[in-house]
């Protein structure tokens, strides 16, 4: 089965017909998609700005983010879910859209920037994060991953003036 034959097939499920006909559920499954999205890049965004030195610089980057990942990682499962569910009740049409594949790559981008951060620059979260200064590698992961999450959410609010099929 092509990709194409995947969204024609995806749209034209129940499910995804039940969302887009009933003129309540595509609102309320967006307005549910943004509360968790805004809860997820804030929550980012604490972190990032710890990381530049901005916000909060009196605690360890270590102790911030773990207290603020349990509520980054559930906003996540929600955004995931209502966005997939947003996108299966235009499949064929978000698929075309350039503000869809934008935000797309932006999130694979930031997922891929998380990642990196973790994996290999967080290795020694623990030394540096006690001083207050951060090493340019960090600062560096905490703009980029801002920068890419101010991009997603303007792709995403871009969507919905875009005319999808």
């Amino acid at each position: 089965m092509e990709i194409s034959q995947f969204f024609v097939w995806l749209h034209e499920t129940s499910f995804a017909t039940t969302i887009r006909e009933n003129s309540f559920l595509f609102p309320w499954i967006e307005s549910v998609h943004v509360l968790a999205l805004t809860l997820m890049v804030g929550s980012i965004a604490i972190v990032d700005l710890r990381l530049l030195g901005i916000a909060s610089v009196n605690r360890s980057v270590a102790s911030l983010s773990g207290e603020v990942l349990p509520f980054t990682w559930t906003a996540f499962i929600f955004a995931v879910l209502t966005g997939s569910a947003l996108f299966a009740s235009h499949a064929v049409g978000y698929a075309q859209n350039l503000q869809f594949r934008m935000k797309m790559l932006l999130l694979v981008l930031a997922g891929i920037n998380m990642l990196v951060f973790h994996l290999i620059l967080g290795r020694g979260i623990g030394r540096w994060s006690e001083s207050g200064v951060t090493p340019w590698q960090g600062k560096g992961a905490g703009l980029i991953s801002l920068l890419l999450w101010v991009g997603i959410v303007a792709f995403g609010r871009w969507i919905g003036f875009a005319t999808i099929p």
